[in-house]
């Protein structure tokens, strides 16, 4: 245990079992994308994945224990374990926000196609957009990969919202546990790809109005209780199929 209270053999298979279970649902991009979680009180050190190695192949021992305020290991770099996009982002954003205890970050499908809209806005057209009824920070600023200050550009975008839309680049969910951090990763691919794919159809959208959209959003919240048992779902059907992930 540490100072946190973080159980870091679960924190290291939870956060395995994400990876494997993103590969599985296709919602990330090659090698590119990085989970991130913080370990100690200060949210100073943090688990994240290393570069090379496939989501679906990321074992819980595999996850690299990074320091924010301090520069990755050369060795680590020097060797491509380190990817300095992720550290470049993940590091400030452990840095200069010791709340965001868990950071998802991928380049999904449909949250990254709507990220490329002129005006991404996500309408509560259904139960699962409505979850995020006014609870998006975005980015409109992209200038870059996360190398040098785009990392401390959009740690500084976050405000008091759990996910952000980062225009032109993908998303990204913050939260206090890996089990909510998922849960609010899947549900916003699916929001978008639901609003992605009733607007390709051409026809008005039925949209929500706004207090039956925060209505629902807030009984989102209220529900949110159910996100360790979507991780424990995930976590017993590797157990069953793919128990490496667990291994340290």
């Amino acid at each position: 245990m540490t100072d946190y209270d973080v159980d870091i053999i679960e924190a290291r298979r939870d956060m395995a079992a994400l990876f494997r279970w993103t590969a599985r649902e296709r919602l990330h991009e090659g090698i590119a994308n990085h989970f991130s979680m913080a370990v100690t009180a200060d949210g100073q050190e943090f688990l994240m994945n290393p570069y090379g190695i496939h989501f679906s192949k990321i074992k819980a021992g595999d996850l690299l224990l990074l320091n924010a305020r301090q520069e990755p290991n050369t060795t680590d770099v020097s060797q491509g374990m380190v990817d300095i996009t992720a550290w470049g982002i993940h590091g400030a954003m452990h840095r200069n926000n010791p709340g965001a205890r868990v950071i998802l970050h991928l380049h999904s499908p449909y949250a990254t196609a709507f990220s490329c809209l002129k005006d991404p806005h996500l309408p509560p057209i259904d139960q699962t957009s409505a979850r995020f009824f006014n609870r998006l920070a975005f980015d409109s600023g992209f200038d870059g990969m996360g190398i040098g200050d785009e990392g401390e550009r959009l740690s500084h975008l976050l405000g008091n919202q759990r996910t952000m839309v980062m225009g032109n680049h993908g998303i990204m969910t913050i939260a206090a546990t890996p089990a909510i951090g998922w849960d609010l990763m899947y549900h916003i691919e699916v929001g978008c790809r639901n609003y992605m794919l009733a607007s390709a159809s051409g026809h008005p959208l039925s949209v929500m109005a706004d207090d039956v959209a925060e209505k629902t959003a807030q009984q989102w919240e209220e529900y949110e209780a159910q996100a360790p048992h979507h991780l424990a779902a995930i976590r017993k059907i590797l157990d069953e199929e793919e128990p490496d992930y667990a291994l340290l």
